[in-house]
């Protein structure tokens, strides 16, 4: 071990390891600009990798009338009109040059007989348009993507933790961390930061991230630096996530299985979904199918573990195997289940963060000059429900973007700002916490907070339970204070895992806060005390700090897009 501390300099610096993150920087090294990408985990071990069912684009492979303006429709509507229309128009437009660009690097898609890729339908899309390599897109995507940053020898710096952004009259200049491995601490300054470190889904017990990531650290980093949150009440859980075993409760089944033909049933045998969405039923919306397999549990209806049954032993075995590859493996790992002859006891997991950092939608630019935000960290595109499939094609369009319009910033300034003060205030904070030697654990800290937004703002809220979860959180913000953090031989996990911690405690924060002013059911936010969607709640809730949250007027739609669009409604969703 040893606290040594690398100063390092670079135009542009990408914290986050990712799809987002990685086609940023390959942006920015195509166009000359110096980058570096530092991330917590290994870059072949980034969250993207678990992206399992696909990438939209209306390439029209499938279904010939399909086209852009649909996509676009489509996914404003299912974001029950919270969506921003201009961030919606970018994504969905640029998707098709996003996808050749992934050919041009040798993505291996999934493709018909005649050699066009194949796209296969998700829930509430219009048309099939979700390309795919197996059920590991992600996977495929990640090594893509890896490999053209090798081929551009783009320096990434893996196992490094970013403590804080450095920030001087409210322009970015730099970033303080230190390696997860052996403590050596970086000071980097750059002219311009993009942030692509995820969302804050591991804040509830049952998730399909990892253990120690999506902890909510672009909500602290931002919020730190001078930047805003954008909808963090607005959180996807999945249908599918697993029971069983404990120390994985939460791993996702993909949407795929539900794309390929399987059938959801309660422990009555009947298929539940007749009762919630009977024209899609399996292929209705994530926050519908979530809310109907909750019911089910709640009402009785439920295994006896808590959960409801996903079968696609119905399906031919090629089909499965060749379509669903890894959700047979996943489950013979993990359970010994074979999925062929054997239905999945599954029950709604915390999965995507629709809110994040609040940017605007021509760059995804932030309140603090110089400080971008991309993917799962940003927000804008998904509203109140995210459509299976656009999360991969968003990293890829906003990557490009925020990498032009970074590459832009730095080579028009002509100094780049330092400041001592705000690198002694970075140093400082990592010292104190590694100087406090109190009783307290961490990891139990992390259990309580989860177990106290699992019970308090879980699928379905009320006014007393999210106060009762700010109870809660102010009495673990309290106590983590007193934690103890002991590096050892292993590294310095420990000190990662407090900070992971503060991180928590701000994106908790924020979801209770701007859940509780969200007085109405929409989409993904069911708030049992009121049911009903409230027309003048149509609006973002901008969050920057306790107890402040700004309502934030959405634009107008364009005619060529509304005028595909579906009626938006929360009709039906709280039966219980």
């Amino acid at each position: 071990m040893t606290n040594t501390e690398q100063q390092i300099a670079t135009s542009v610096l990408v914290i986050g390891t990712g799809g987002s993150g990685l086609r940023a920087a390959i942006e920015l090294a195509e166009r000359g600009i110096s980058v570096l990408v530092v991330g917590k985990r290994p870059k072949t071990d980034a969250h993207t990798t678990l992206a399992a069912g696909g990438i939209n684009a209306a390439l029209a492979t499938m279904d010939a009338s399909d086209t852009w303006q649909q996509h676009a429709a489509d996914t404003l509507t299912e974001s029950y009109l919270l969506a921003d229309p201009a961030t919606v128009q970018v994504v969905t437009e640029g998707a098709t040059d996003s996808i050749s660009d992934l050919e041009r690097w040798g993505m291996a898609f999934a493709r018909e007989q005649d050699g066009r890729i194949s796209q296969r339908f998700f829930g509430a899309h219009t048309f099939r348009r979700t390309a795919f390599a197996g059920d590991y897109t992600g996977l495929e995507l990640q090594r893509t993507l890896i490999r053209k940053t090798a081929q551009l020898a783009i320096p990434i710096l893996d196992s490094v933790y970013i403590t804080k952004l450095l920030v001087r009259g409210n322009v970015v200049f730099g970033a303080y961390g230190f390696n997860l491995q052996n403590g050596t601490r970086y000071a980097i300054h750059c002219d311009a930061v993009i942030l692509a470190t995820g969302g804050h889904t591991r804040i509830w017990r049952r998730t399909s991230s990892r253990r120690d990531e999506n902890t909510g650290d672009a909500f602290r980093l931002a919020v730190e630096a001078g930047g805003r949150i954008r909808d963090p009440e607005l959180v996807q859980f999945h249908p599918s996530g697993l029971i069983e075993p404990e120390d994985s409760a939460g791993t996702l089944v993909s949407e795929a299985a539900r794309g390929e033909g399987g059938i959801l049933r309660n422990d009555l045998g009947e298929r539940f979904m007749k009762r919630y969405d009977p024209d899609r039923m399996e292929l209705s919306t994530r926050d519908r199918v979530a809310l109907a397999a909750y019911t089910e549990i709640k009402e009785g209806r439920g295994t006896p573990r808590g959960g409801v049954w996903l079968d696609v032993s119905h399906l031919p075995r090629t089909q499965i195997m060749d379509r669903l590859p890894r959700v047979y493996q996943t489950l013979m790992d993990l359970q010994l289940l074979d999925i062929t002859t054997t239905p999945i006891e599954i029950a709604p997991t915390a999965h995507y963060s629709m809110g994040g950092v609040w940017v605007r939608p021509e760059d995804h630019s932030t309140d603090v000059e110089g400080l971008y935000a991309i993917g799962e960290a940003s927000s804008g595109l998904h509203g109140a429900n995210r459509l299976g499939g656009n999360s991969l094609i968003e990293l890829l369009v906003y990557g490009k973007i925020v990498g032009q319009a970074a590459a832009t910033y730095s080579a028009q300034l002509n100094a780049q700002q330092r400041s001592r003060a705000a690198l002694s205030t970075a140093r400082d904070e990592v010292d104190e916490v590694l100087s406090t030697d109190g009783p307290e654990n961490v990891r139990f800290l992390q259990r309580a907070l989860r177990n106290a937004m699992t019970e308090h703002a879980g699928v379905v809220r009320d006014e007393a339970g999210l106060l009762s979860g700010l109870r809660e959180l102010a009495e673990i913000d309290e106590r983590l204070t007193d934690v103890g953090v002991h590096p050892d031989i292993a590294g310095f996990y420990d000190l990662a895992h407090a900070f992971d911690l503060k991180a928590s405690v701000v994106a908790a924060r924020a979801t209770l806060e701007a859940a509780l002013e969200r007085r109405e059911t929409r989409g993904c936010h069911n708030r049992s005390d009121y049911p009903q969607l409230d027309e003048r709640l149509n609006v973002n809730l901008v969050w920057s700090g306790p107890g402040r949250i700004e309502h934030e007027a959405i634009p107008g739609i364009p005619l060529d897009i509304s005028a595909r669009m579906r009626e938006v409604s929360s009709h039906g969703k709280l039966v219980e």
